[in-house]
């Protein structure tokens, strides 16, 4: 199979069951002329399309561009976790930041998720959003901890919505003995995560915004109080403008770029299974996270297949065979499922950061940006884009509680930088066998 290479948007794309089964979407084709806007985003996944529909409601005139098709980088890959919390749990940000800035972080987190809700219900997105995510330790030494955060935000968050579960009651959801016991959220859960792209799409063009495809940034330049935005065919002049790429960023905004680090991770989606053989190895339909550094996630899409992600690279490509990676992993979790018919795998790049929250900020006057996602997206880009645009609308207050998180750059420059990360991520890749 022909290696294929991550951070590029059209590349493995079309592989996945999300691409499969998605639905329709009409937008423009390419921008070929030239167009007035308030505001040019760039980039057609969560963040932006989250800006253009704040942007859009509020009587700006948008453009979006995306440099292939909408949802085609981490948006429409992922493992289709709507997640609860930051990327790094609240004591730890508590050690960071001070508890009275961790109460601030939770409730950002609590809105992400409250707004991914409120846009499917709004905007009648059929994007198969389950509730519920357990998480499950995979040594015995972390149960422990898990049962511990639980209390921690029940009593200093207020937060009921997070219980403890035992070994035996993870066994009995999960049909495996592999994991020990974990916790249960139900406030988090699992969509599909291109649909839930696609749905925002069509949500932003019907408050008026306009998406053009296949219209990739070539240039940025400032004139005056204005930014002209150009791609190979088209120009766009606005007042601000949203940068919102994240792990396909490469290079085009280098004050943003020298924060996050591209990473690649991979998934599969089975054959459908046997309606009883799923009922067991997910009986309540749950998005499943276990505590591996390189973690697995899994979950059953809506025709019983087991969608299973685990396992990553740091290098500019994907390896020759994303099932031989990630089988393994699956086979490893469910002995039952040895030899189960793999009919899709693909992969696709996420962007973290050094501390793993994400990366907010603007440059100059007018250019904002959000990215480092962590693997903990679908929520949090979705609340990168509504800040921007609150920023933009004159209410930064929010924007500003992210933006002010203190952030390390990699060191080393843009390719540099993948030596250190590489040893690093190597060095916890080891941990999580002993």
């Amino acid at each position: 199979m022909k290696r294929l290479a991550g951070c590029r948007s059209h590349v493995g794309f079309d592989h996945s069951w999300y691409y499969a089964s998605g639905q329709a979407l009409e937008v423009n084709g390419p921008l070929a002329e030239h167009r007035n806007a308030d505001v040019c985003v760039i980039g057609g996944g969560y963040t932006g399309l989250s800006a253009a529909i704040e942007l859009a409601r509020a009587g700006a005139k948008v453009v979006v561009l995306e440099r292939y098709r909408v949802g085609s980088g981490a948006s429409g890959r992922n493992g289709g976790v709507l997640g609860m919390g930051q990327r790094k749990d609240q004591d730890d940000l508590e050690s960071m930041v001070g508890l009275d800035w961790a109460r601030h972080l939770w409730q950002l987190s609590l809105d992400a998720n409250a707004l991914v809700r409120s846009r499917i219900k709004e905007f009648d997105i059929d994007c198969d959003l389950k509730d519920g995510e357990l998480t499950v330790a995979h040594k015995a030494r972390h149960e422990p901890s898990l049962w511990d955060y639980a209390a921690h935000l029940q009593k200093v968050y207020d937060y009921g919505e997070v219980t403890a579960v035992s070994r035996d009651e993870v066994a009995a959801q999960l049909g495996t003995h592999t994991y020990y016991g974990g916790t249960f959220n139900r406030r988090a859960g699992h969509l599909h995560p291109l649909n839930l792209a696609r749905g925002l799409a069509r949500a932003a063009i019907s408050l008026g915004a306009e998406i053009y495809e296949g219209s990739e940034v070539r240039a940025m330049d400032q004139v005056g109080p204005h930014h002209i935005v150009k791609t190979s065919a088209g120009v766009v002049k606005c007042e601000h403008v949203v940068v919102a790429c994240n792990g396909y960023l490469n290079g085009l905004l280098p004050a943003a770029d020298r924060y996050h680090m591209p990473i690649n991770n991979f998934m599969v989606a089975t054959e459908p299974l046997d309606e009883s053989l799923a009922s067991t190895i997910n009986r309540d339909d749950v998005a499943v996270v276990d505590t591996r550094f390189v973690v697995n996630y899994f979950h059953l899409s809506r025709d019983r297949r087991l969608i299973f992600g685990g396992g990553e690279n740091y290098t500019p490509y994907f390896p020759s065979s994303i099932e031989a990676v990630v089988r393994p992993r699956l086979e490893a979790v469910y002995p039952q499922l040895r030899g189960v018919g793999i009919a899709y795998e693909w992969g696709g790049t996420l962007s973290v950061t050094m501390n793993r929250m994400p990366k907010f900020g603007h440059v100059g006057q007018g250019v904002y940006y959000a990215e480092g996602y962590s693997g903990h997206g679908v929520a949090m880009a979705n609340l990168g884009g509504q800040l921007i645009a609150e920023a933009i609308l004159g209410r930064p207050e929010r924007f500003d509680q992210m933006a002010t998180l203190k952030q390390r750059a990699f060191p080393g420059g843009r390719w540099l930088r993948w030596p250190g990360l590489v040893a690093g991520m190597l060095f916890y890749t080891f941990l999580d066998r002993i």
